[in-house]
């Protein structure tokens, strides 16, 4: 009998060990699932749904314009060659 016991007693240490380290690993494994889907999950919206979304910035056309008119004397005053002054209208019109 005291050989039966004693198998009984370290059968249930070894599920219970094997429960609590089961349980450990599926804590640490959801804790790791919901820190990816934070990370992936989209940013909430500032507005409620109920306004109208904003519209995209429209670009200032009247900057570029100046910008592009100081190019010019830049270039007609010779500070600028013909080169740099397109390569710098080329960047100005990307942006």
């Amino acid at each position: 009998m005291p050989g039966l016991l004693r198998g009984v007693a370290r059968t249930a240490v070894v599920a219970g060990t094997a429960t609590a380290v089961s349980n450990r690993v599926s804590r640490r494994q959801q804790g790791r699932w919901a820190a990816q889907q934070e990370s992936q999950a989209p940013a909430p919206p500032a507005a409620s749904r109920a306004e109208a979304p904003a519209a995209p910035p429209v670009p200032d056309m009247s900057s570029k314009i100046e910008q592009l008119k100081q190019l010019g004397e830049l270039k007609t005053q010779g500070v600028l060659s013909e080169a740099e002054f397109e390569e710098q209208k080329r960047r100005l019109l990307a942006t």
